[in-house]
């Protein structure tokens, strides 16, 4: 059985570059273990958002026993006009127990090596992007050292 509608296309809106502080752990939560990673700021660049994350927020991460990590987070850009917009991103990065002890050490690891995908909200009272609070959100991302970088993209 095929398809009755065409797969929806994906336009990219931006790179999130966020900072990071070190990660503090939690110990065992019901699900897995837990920890929190917080956002220090970053940058926004694209063809459709540009700008700067904000110095608030954090990961809200849950490890489950088979290595996948829940990613759960809440932080804010501001535009380079001004406008202030939230981000809810959550996803899931897991990948061969060596490359995620590579990435705990802060190796550098090709992105290929690990699956890092992510659903996001935008929402803003700024009427000039009110078009990220009617818009679904897809992203792939890497873990850099003190940084985590994710290609947003729209569903068309």
């Amino acid at each position: 059985m095929t398809a009755e509608f065409p797969a929806p296309g994906l336009s990219h809106v931006c790179d999130l570059r966020v900072t990071l502080d070190p990660i503090m752990e939690m110990g065992p939560g019901r699900a897995g273990q837990r920890r929190i990673i917080r956002i220090r700021g970053g940058e926004v660049v694209g063809p459709r958002l540009n700008g700067r994350l904000l110095d608030l927020g954090a990961d809200w991460q849950t490890i489950w026993g088979n290595g996948v990590a829940q990613l759960d987070t809440r932080y804010a850009m501001e535009t380079d006009d001004g406008a202030v917009i939230e981000v809810i991103n959550y996803g899931y990065r897991h990948g061969t127990p060596d490359v995620i002890a590579r990435l705990a050490a802060g190796e550098d690891v090709p992105q290929s090596e690990y699956y890092m995908r992510t659903q996001c909200r935008l929402e803003t009272g700024d009427a000039r992007y009110e078009w990220v609070n009617r818009t679904l959100f897809v992203g792939t991302g890497a873990r850099k050292a003190q940084q985590v970088i994710v290609s947003l993209f729209s569903i068309d």
